[in-house]
């Protein structure tokens, strides 16, 4: 689907004119900035995280998958992560000289390595974002259901622009 730019403006023209006319509404603009702070704090953290765990971008995004998702071979977490294989088996080298993760032979398939993080790691790394986790928790359970649905709705909404932003950006 292409993006009609001329529409978007009128859109967000006429938003913006809707929200000035409301005097408890915050502005697109107010929002918009509110998201870009977000954006920064999130990646503020992960860089804090990354050195807490003394790892990499790649590095912490293949503990996160690993974490998260369980054992996983190179190329899996090499697509997952978005690199080549030859990338990954750099990161994988430096987190396990880090003691972050092991590799094993593949119970079927001896010519495939199973990489598991290791069970240490897991806990400094959950350790590390259960400051976040736990406020989020609190900030949800401080919300009635109308907002609860108000903002899953939005961030729903968010996900789905940058998907398509994603995708935009991919057919060029």
């Amino acid at each position: 689907m292409e993006v009609n730019s001329r529409a978007i403006s009128a859109e967000l023209a006429a938003e913006r004119a809707r929200i000035r006319h409301q005097d408890d509404a915050l502005a697109t603009d107010d929002i918009r900035r509110r998201l870009q702070r977000l954006t920064a704090s999130h990646e503020k953290f992960e860089r804090t995280v990354e050195r807490d765990l003394e790892v990499d971008a790649a590095g912490l995004a293949t503990m996160d998958l690993l974490i998260t998702r369980g054992p996983a071979t190179p190329t899996e977490l090499a697509r997952a992560v978005e690199i080549s294989t030859a990338a990954m088996t750099l990161v994988l080298n430096r987190l396990e000289a880090s003691g972050h993760i092991t590799r094993e032979s593949h119970p079927t398939d001896r010519r495939k390595v199973v990489v598991t993080a290791t069970e240490a790691s897991t806990i400094r790394a959950h350790d590390s974002f259960q400051p976040l986790l736990r406020g989020v928790d609190t900030l949800v359970d401080s919300m009635g259901n109308d907002e609860r649905l108000a903002v899953a709705t939005f961030l729903a909404e968010l996900l789905a622009i940058y998907d398509e932003a994603i995708s935009a950006s991919t057919r060029r």
